[in-house]
């Protein structure tokens, strides 16, 4: 059994004239991307492997988490508006040794992603994590395995 974590970057920030690629997370971004972080670290949501997009907000976001949970993270151009077939190439190619993965990356992508995982029906909110259980041994066999979706956490529903 594995377990796939998704978050969507932390609320980013606008107010600058630079690439999209480029922005970085505001306030309440680098508020809550700590914050997300410590939640799971504290109910003990095991994550064994990180890969981000490599785009500014979302490389700052996992940064907050690969800091709590004491890890090293990957990064990924592929994972910055992805599609479906790019998730899964990433996904599939992720450690096997590793039981728990999280991605971070952008929406609409990930929304769309994690609804065609089991039908599930999110819109990810930003610093948003949706937790699926896998039934496989490997990533490589994740495409066809059986999943289910058993959480989404938000800033606000942390409180």
């Amino acid at each position: 059994m594995k377990t796939l974590i998704l978050v969507r970057h932390a609320k980013s920030d606008w107010q600058f004239p630079i690439p999209d690629f480029e922005r970085p997370l505001n306030e309440r971004g680098l508020k809550n991307a700590p914050k997300m972080a410590e939640f799971l670290f504290r109910k003990n949501i095991s994550i064994d492997q990180m890969i981000t997009s490599s785009a500014n907000r979302a490389k700052s976001t996992c940064e907050f988490f690969a800091e709590k949970y004491q890890i090293n993270f990957s990064e990924t151009r592929e994972l910055y508006h992805a599609n479906e077939r790019q998730f899964l190439k990433v996904i599939t190619n992720a450690d096997e040794n590793s039981q728990s993965l999280a991605i971070f990356s952008h929406n609409n992508s990930i929304s769309e992603f994690a609804n065609s995982l089991c039908g599930t029906d999110l819109i990810f909110k930003t610093c948003g994590v949706a937790i699926f259980t896998i039934n496989s041994e490997t990533w490589a066999e994740f495409e066809f395995a059986a999943k289910e979706f058993m959480q989404y956490y938000s800033p606000k529903t942390i409180g």
